[in-house]
């Protein structure tokens, strides 16, 4: 598990496009807008996108973002995101791998809390959340811009 950099954008990207869902809404070819998000993320202390890696090659990915708030006495909390093993890898606890280091790291850098979203129609994916202790304790809406 390592940061990922600029030329793993293009792996990242496949990854994203390897899923039901990111298939619908994910562009594998036109790497300019990624390009520009990578840049953001990378600049910014807050964020940590970071791949796993097997003889060089991309197999999973997941973004950790560490957010200030007041609520929880000015608490940090940690939300992951983007979180994805290639398809041809799932099933062998990389998923696992990742969420440790996340979690871990979140605690390191002073979080009290981990937080994700997942789609609705992800049911395997709520069920692994749950095998790791996450609790569906709260409801997620989002809002199309």
């Amino acid at each position: 598990m390592r940061r990922a950099t600029r030329d793993d954008v293009p792996a990242i990207v496949a990854l994203l496009v390897d899923d039901p869902l990111g298939a619908t809404r994910e562009v594998e070819g036109e790497l300019a807008a990624y390009l520009t998000a990578f840049e953001a993320i990378d600049a910014d202390p807050a964020h940590e996108l970071v791949v796993l890696e097997d003889n060089g090659e991309v197999i999973g990915t997941l973004q950790l973002t560490i957010l200030p708030g007041l609520s929880r006495g000015g608490a940090l909390r940690a939300q992951i995101e983007a979180v994805r093993i290639a398809s041809s890898r799932r099933g062998q606890g990389l998923g696992e791998e990742l969420f440790r280091w996340a979690i871990d790291e979140s605690r390191r850098r002073g979080a009290v809390i981990v937080q994700l979203t997942t789609d609705a129609s992800r049911e395997g994916a709520q069920r692994f959340y749950e095998r790791l202790g996450f609790v569906a304790s709260h409801v997620g809406m989002k809002l199309p811009l």
